[in-house]
C-alpha cells in the first residue's frame, strides 16, 4: 500500500526544505503579495461548491464509509471531476495568492464523523496529509478544552484566547468549520510576502535578520527537544518562503539557557505583527459551518481573535495539515 500520510517529522522536514540563494532586497510583485484592503470586498478567493460537486463528495463519502483515515487512499475516495479542481486549488496555494476558501459542505446533515471523512478524502486529492504533533494526531480538533492560557505548555488553539500571527509546520493548513462561536473567533490572515515588502520599505536594516535563525519554542511537545532554530525567511532567487510564529518565538525565553530576546529581535517581531495586523494588509473572515479554509504556510500567516462560546453548541473546527506536490514542483 502506498504511503497515505506523513509523520510529524517527515512533514516538518519537507516543509523546511526551503532553498536559499540570497537576501531579497527588492519588493516582490507576485500574486502572493496581495493586500487585504484590495480583497475585502471581493469573492474571487471563495469557491462555492455546486450541488453536483456536493453530490460527488457524498458518493465518495458513502464509498469510503468504514475505512480509517490511515488506510484511506485517493483512489478509495473517488472524485471523477472534483479531483481536477483540487489540483487547481493546490496550484493556487503553491504558486498563486496562497489561500482558498471552499464553501458549502453540508456538515450538519453529514455529522461530525462523516464530515471528517470527507475532509480527509478531499485532502488526499490536494496533497499528502500529515501528523500534527509527535503523538501522530492526524486531524486536529480546534475547540476550547478549558486549559489554562497561562500554562506555557498549552497549545493556544485548545483555548478561546487570541492567537497571534503564525505559520504551521506543513505546506498547507486547512480548517473545516463544524460549528462557529457565539461571538468572535475571526480568522485573520495576511500575506507574509506583502509584510516583507513593507518591512523592506520601512526598515531595510532589519531585513537581513529575517534570514538568521530565531529559536522556536516546542511547547514541550517534542519532549527532549525544547526549542529549535528556524530562520523566518528563505529566498531562492525568485520566490520568498516565510515561517513566522510570534507566540513561540517569544515564549522560548522561558527556558533558562535561552536568555532574553535582543532589542533588534523584539523590534522585528513587533514590526512584523504591526504590519500583518494593519487594515491595509490583513484580511478577516468569519468561518461558517461547511467552510474549508486552505492556507499556504509559506506565503500566508494566520491569527485568530478571541471568542465566546455557546455552551450548548461550542465552536469546533477540524484542522488538516498537507504537504503539496505542487510545492516541490514550484521549487524546481
Amino acid at each position: 500500500m502506498p504511503d497515505t500520510f506523513r509523520s510529524f517529522a517527515e512533514q516538518a522536514l519537507a516543509y523546511f526544505d526551503r532553498p536559499q540563494a540570497a537576501v531579497c532586497r527588492a519588493p516582490l510583485e507576485v500574486p502572493a503579495a496581495w493586500r487585504g484592503a484590495a480583497l475585502r470586498h471581493s469573492d474571487a478567493w471563495i469557491e462555492c461548491l455546486t450541488a453536483a460537486e456536493i453530490d460527488e463528495l457524498d458518493r465518495a463519502r458513502r464509498h469510503a464509509r468504514g475505512r480509517t483515515l490511515e488506510s484511506l487512499t485517493a483512489e478509495g475516495f473517488p472524485l471523477p471531476t472534483l479531483a481536477a479542481h483540487a489540483r487547481g486549488w493546490a496550484r493556487q496555494l503553491a504558486r498563486g495568492r496562497g489561500f482558498v476558501l471552499l464553501r458549502g459542505l453540508p456538515v450538519e446533515s453529514w455529522g461530525d464523523e462523516d464530515s471528517a471523512l470527507v475532509y480527509w478524502g478531499l485532502g488526499l486529492h490536494l496533497g499528502i496529509p500529515g501528523a500534527q504533533n509527535p503523538m501522530g494526531e492526524l486531524l486536529g480538533h480546534v475547540h476550547d478544552t478549558g486549559e489554562d492560557v497561562a500554562n506555557p505548555n498549552v497549545r493556544l488553539y485548545r483555548t478561546r484566547s487570541h492567537i497571534r500571527f503564525h505559520c504551521d509546520l506543513a505546506d498547507v493548513v486547512g480548517l473545516l468549520c463544524l460549528r462557529t462561536s457565539r461571538a468572535g473567533g475571526a480568522s485573520r490572515i495576511a500575506s507574509s510576502t506583502a509584510v516583507y515588502n513593507e518591512i523592506l520599505r520601512r526598515r531595510p536594516d532589519l531585513v537581513p535578520r529575517l534570514y538568521e535563525p530565531f529559536l522556536l519554542d516546542s511547547r514541550n511537545e517534542g519532549k527532549a527537544v525544547r526549542f529549535v532554530p528556524v530562520p523566518p525567511c528563505r529566498f531562492d532567487g525568485a520566490r520568498l518562503r516565510t515561517f513566522f510564529h510570534s507566540d513561540y518565538f517569544r515564549s522560548v525565553v522561558r527556558h533558562p539557557e535561552v536568555g532574553r530576546l535582543g532589542e533588534r529581535e523584539v523590534e522585528l517581531l513587533d514590526l512584523f505583527e504591526e504590519i500583518a495586523g494593519s487594515e491595509e494588509i490583513r484580511l478577516d473572515m468569519q468561518l461558517e459551518p461547511g467552510d474549508v479554509q486552505l492556507l499556504s504556510n509559506h506565503v500566508v500567516v494566520h491569527a485568530r481573535t478571541s471568542y465566546e462560546d455557546d455552551p450548548a453548541h461550542p465552536r469546533h473546527l477540524l484542522r488538516l495539515w498537507l504537504s503539496l506536490p505542487e510545492e516541490s514542483a514550484a521549487q524546481g
